[in-house]
């Protein structure tokens, strides 16, 4: 089975990275991860503090950019 996927090199100047199609689609799914963080938070928080996950603003904030940014660059993903 002939493997297809053209791997692109990453970036090596500043200029490169930020023009480049790599850094948009992480920085996207970044903050789209962070959005849809905040509103899980939002929607669904824990009044009592038992969710530590969940149980401020911010660790909404925090794990759904994670989240987002480990989806598009996750290591055994597939072309």
């Amino acid at each position: 089975m002939k493997n297809t996927c053209e791997v692109e090199p990453r970036p090596k100047t500043f200029r490169d990275l930020i023009v480049s199609n790599w850094f948009w689609r992480s920085a996207n799914a970044t903050i789209i991860g962070a959005i849809l963080g905040y509103l899980y938070y939002h929607f669904t928080h824990d009044t009592t503090g038992a969710s530590t996950f969940m149980s401020t603003p911010l660790s909404g904030i925090l794990s759904g950019g994670f989240l987002g940014w480990f989806f598009v660059n996750r290591p055994c993903s597939s072309c």
